[in-house]
């Protein structure tokens, strides 16, 4: 049987727990071949990110051509696009390749609280990138920004989820681990909600819970598992990896994504 493919499409973490370096373990370590296209270099560790230099458009585009017209992938991951003409470029040549299995998480501020997304290429991400995406992966700061609603409870999670998925008829999972409740995430799809129950795992050290989770699922779409059954085998595989109980650096540090070597 031919291996499966995924494409992540994000920043570089230079300390590896996020961004390009999370999503190829997360997608190795999920039974895909994982490929990358890398909008930019971040010098960053669990503290902060202190630079970041982005990728012109026009070697964006060299990137993602090179790969889709080569090997094509079955699911591609978008995370962290920090500006207007990187993502217009992003949309434009998933479109033209008629890329699959398009999972977008909208990282617009890290875990360390540092901004990485320009004000300007948050409406452009709306416009251009979520009418091409299979699912959108905000977390409820990000939900909060797409849907212009403010999030505080269960109810409110539903309204934003329908309003974001009715308006860019994508499918939305909204992940409720910010306080809301116990980690319990919601699905939007097809005119249908479906909550996947959390369990809170004490662990401070969550940088790059967002790029791994949508990894995951992208990864199992890649496997042919359908988007209900694929956010369950991805959330099953991210409490593993916090779990864990990986312990690095001074700030929030990062998963243990090789959990289950």
């Amino acid at each position: 049987m031919q291996m499966k493919t995924t494409l992540t499409i994000a920043g570089s973490d230079s300390s590896g727990g996020a961004g390009i370096q999370a999503d190829i373990k997360t997608m190795t370590m999920n039974g895909v071949f994982a490929m990358s296209v890398i909008t930019a270099l971040t010098a960053q560790n669990t503290t902060g990110v202190r630079a970041i230099q982005e990728s012109t458009p026009e070697f964006l585009k060299q990137q993602l051509d090179a790969v889709f017209e080569d090997i094509f992938p079955d699911a591609v991951k978008i995370g962290m696009v920090a500006s207007s003409e990187l993502i217009c470029v992003i949309a434009d040549k998933l479109s033209y390749h008629k890329a699959q299995n398009v999972v977008v998480d909208p990282v617009m501020v890290a875990t360390s609280g540092s901004a990485l997304m320009k004000t300007d290429a948050i409406q452009t991400l709306i416009d251009e990138l979520l009418p091409v995406s299979a699912l959108v992966t905000p977390n409820i700061p990000e939900a909060e920004i797409l849907s212009g609603l403010k999030i505080e409870s269960d109810n409110d999670m539903i309204a934003a989820a329908k309003k974001i998925g009715d308006a860019y008829h994508c499918s939305v999972l909204l992940k409720g681990g910010h306080s809301i409740n116990d980690a319990n995430d919601l699905l939007y799809a097809k005119g249908e909600l479906i909550w996947f129950k959390g369990k809170r795992i004490d662990n401070p050290n969550t940088h790059g819970t967002g790029c791994t989770l949508s990894s995951a699922i992208a990864a199992n779409l890649a496997m042919g598992y359908d988007l209900a059954e694929s956010i369950h085998r991805a959330k099953e595989y991210l409490s593993g990896a916090l779990s864990a109980l990986l312990n690095l650096g001074k700030g929030s540090g990062p998963l243990d994504h090789m959990y289950r070597i």
